[in-house]
C-alpha cells in the first residue's frame, strides 16, 4: 500500500513510474462532440494506447454497447467501485442530458450539479434551453420561477437515466444532486423549506437536496433528514464543521420517528482543491522552506483525517442502534477534485483519497485524467500518522485550519451566489426581448 507521503507529495506523484509505463486509457465520451460547457476542455477520445506515437490506436467508444447493454470495455471507474468502493461521479450537467449515457457506461455512478455549473450550461448552451423558456415566460411565469423549472427538468431527466443504478444498488447509489438557491445559505428556515419544495416537484426517489455546511444550515440539515429527504451537505472545507454535519445527520435520523431509515441518505461533501490554493498561498508568504515544502499537501492531509472521523463515527453503539433501523452511514463525497496549480499532477485530489464507502466527483478534466491514467488502489487510510504530522506542522506555522475553512465557505457561498444573480440578470434580459417582440 503506498504511504501518504507519496500520494500528497506533487513532485513524487508526477514522476509516478506507473504512470509513466502502463497502457493508457483515454474515453472519448461524447462521440467527437463536446458538451456546450466544455467547449475549452479537449475531447475525451477512448483509446488504448501502449505507445503515445502509435499512429493508430485501438479506438474504443464507451457508448458502443453489446446486446446486454453493457459497454464494451471496463474503466478504471469500473474499477473503482467494484475493487476499492468508491463511486465515481460526475460534477456537471448540461443539455442533453443523454449525453450522460456513455459516461453511465463508462463507471459514472452519479451527477452533481450547483448553481455554477448551471450558469454555464445555460448561458453557453442557451439555445437548449430557448423553447422551455420562451414556453415558461409566455405562460406568465417569472424569471426565477422559469430558471427553477430549467433545473428541474434537467435533474428529472438525469435521474431517469441513473434510475438503474439506484434499483441495482438498493438506494445506494445513482443519485442526482440539485442545491437550494445560494441566497438561503444564511437562512435557516428559509433552506428547510427550499428543500422540501424540492424534493416535492423533482418527485424523484434518487435526487439530493444539496444544502450548504454553514453554521445557519447545519440544523437545516437536522430538519431535512428528519423528513426523510435525502441530503448532500455541501461546501464543507474543516475537520470541525464535517463533524457538526454528521452529528446533524445523526440527530436527524433518530428525530425523524421512522421504522424504516434505509431510504433516508446522504453524502457529505468535503471540499479539497480549494484548501491547498489558499494555504499554499500562505506558505509561500511564510516563506521558509518547511514551509514551502508543505505546499501540495494540506487538502490531501485533512481529507483523510476527515476519513479517520467518518470511521469513528459511524461506529459504536449510538450508531449500531440506527443501523437496526436500516440506517445508513453518510458516505464522504470528495468535491473539489479538479486540480487549480498547473505544477501539480492531474489526478492529485483523486489518487490518494480511494477508499470503501466514499465518492470521488469529478468535472471533466479530473474524470479525463483518471480514466487516462488512474491507478487504483486503497490509498485514503495509508497512512493516519503522516496526515497528523502534515495537519500538526501546517498548526505550528501559524495555519489556523477553521479560519481557513471559515474564509473558503465565505468566497464558496459568495461564488454561488453571484452565478446564480448573474444568470437571473441574463435570463431577465432575455425574457425582455421575448416580451418585446412579442408586442
Amino acid at each position: 500500500m503506498a504511504s501518504l507521503s507519496k500520494l500528497v507529495n506533487p513532485s513524487l506523484l508526477q514522476s509516478s513510474p506507473s504512470l509513466r509505463s502502463e497502457p493508457k486509457l483515454s474515453v472519448d465520451l461524447f462521440g467527437g462532440r463536446a458538451c456546450p460547457i466544455r467547449s475549452r476542455v479537449r475531447p475525451l477520445g477512448l483509446s488504448i494506447r501502449r505507445d503515445r506515437s502509435e499512429t493508430n490506436p485501438l479506438i474504443v467508444r464507451c457508448s458502443q454497447q453489446v446486446g446486454n447493454g453493457a459497454p464494451t470495455k471496463k474503466t478504471t471507474l469500473h474499477d473503482l467501485y467494484e475493487q476499492q468502493g468508491q463511486s465515481p461521479w460526475y460534477d456537471n450537467l448540461c443539455r442533453p442530458v443523454t449525453d450522460l449515457l456513455p459516461l453511465i457506461a463508462s463507471g459514472v455512478r452519479g451527477v452533481t450539479s450547483n448553481p455554477t455549473i448551471f450558469q454555464k450550461a445555460i448561458s453557453s448552451s442557451s439555445s437548449s434551453y430557448d423553447d422551455q423558456f420562451r414556453e415558461l415566460i409566455s405562460a406568465g411565469k417569472d424569471t426565477e420561477s422559469a430558471y427553477w423549472e430549467l433545473v428541474i427538468k434537467d435533474i428529472q431527466d438525469a435521474c431517469k437515466l441513473f434510475e438503474s443504478v439506484y434499483d441495482q444498488t438498493d438506494g445506494g447509489d445513482g443519485y442526482v444532486s440539485v442545491e437550494v438557491s445560494p441566497r438561503l445559505a444564511n437562512d435557516t428556515n428559509g433552506t428547510v423549506e427550499a428543500a422540501k419544495w424540492l424534493h416535492k416537484v423533482v418527485d424523484r426517489p434518487n435526487v439530493y437536496i444539496k444544502i450548504p455546511a454553514t453554521a445557519e444550515c447545519v440544523p437545516s440539515i437536522k430538519e431535512v433528514i428528519s423528513l426523510g429527504i435525502s441530503v448532500n451537505v455541501t461546501l464543507i472545507f474543516s475537520l470541525s464543521r464535517y463533524e457538526a454535519v454528521i452529528d446533524a445527520y445523526l440527530d436527524g435520523l433518530e428525530s425523524s420517528g421512522l421504522s424504516d431509515l434505509s431510504r433516508v441518505t446522504s453524502v457529505a461533501s468535503f471540499f479539497v482543491s480549494r484548501v491547498d490554493t489558499l494555504i499554499d498561498k500562505m506558505l509561500e508568504k511564510i516563506g521558509t522552506p518547511e514551509a514551502l515544502d508543505l505546499r501540495g499537501k494540506a487538502a490531501v492531509a485533512q481529507a483523510a483525517l476527515a476519513y479517520k472521523l467518518y470511521q469513528k463515527k459511524f461506529s459504536g453503539p449510538r450508531w449500531e442502534a440506527l443501523v437496526k433501523k436500516g440506517a445508513k452511514k453518510q458516505r464522504l463525497l470528495w468535491a473539489s477534485t479538479s486540480v487549480k496549480n498547473p505544477a501539480y499532477p492531474d489526478t492529485l485530489y483523486v489518487a490518494p483519497l480511494i477508499g470503501p464507502d466514499t465518492v470521488s466527483t469529478m468535472p471533466d478534466q479530473a474524470l479525463q485524467a483518471f480514466l487516462d491514467h488512474g491507478v487504483v488502489s486503497r490509498t485514503i487510510d495509508a497512512n493516519f500518522s503522516e496526515a497528523e504530522g502534515i495537519y500538526s506542522a501546517l498548526e505550528k506555522l501559524g495555519i489556523d485550519w477553521n479560519e481557513v475553512g471559515s474564509q473558503l465557505e465565505a468566497e464558496g457561498v459568495d461564488s454561488f451566489k453571484k452565478s446564480f444573480d448573474s444568470l437571473l440578470t441574463s435570463l431577465q434580459e432575455k425574457a425582455d426581448s421575448l416580451k418585446l417582440v412579442s408586442q
